[in-house]
């Protein structure tokens, strides 16, 4: 492909997860993915209607545990419906034991940090109209 060429949007379709402890991680994901729109579909993979898979792995021992802001993938957002969906998120993880930090940012967005077992951290968010989710 040169520089002129521009391809049509491929949709993502996988995101890859690596636990140290496949089993806390696989009560976290399947306590959380169902209040975002996935289904389980064999032990260790979940499926939303956009078609995106999310895949549960272990880690191999000697890898480091993910750390904010360092190399890797940071966190995995989706868009909340409303506020009201964000708060209910927050307290229903925090409810069973997980960590929930929620967040209000100057522009009206409102934000539910998870961080899995591992410290990977999936983000739900309600954007006011007009405001994108990465600026």
């Amino acid at each position: 492909m040169d520089s002129e060429t521009t391809a049509d949007a491929l949709p993502l379709d996988h995101l890859t997860i690596l636990a140290r402890d496949p089993d806390g991680s696989r009560a976290f994901y399947d306590l959380v993915l169902p209040h975002l729109g996935f289904s389980k579909h064999g032990k260790d993979i979940w499926r939303n209607a956009l078609g995106l898979h999310i895949q549960l792995r272990g880690a191999k021992r000697e890898t480091r545990e993910y750390e904010r802001y360092g190399p890797g993938l940071n966190h995995f957002g989706f868009t909340a419906p409303d506020a009201a969906f964000v708060e209910a998120l927050a307290a229903m993880v925090s409810e069973a034991g997980h960590v929930a930090r929620l967040q209000r940012f100057p522009d009206g967005t409102m934000a539910v940090f998870l961080p899995d077992p591992d410290g990977l951290r999936i983000e739900v968010s309600w954007y006011p109209p007009g405001v994108p989710p990465v600026e």
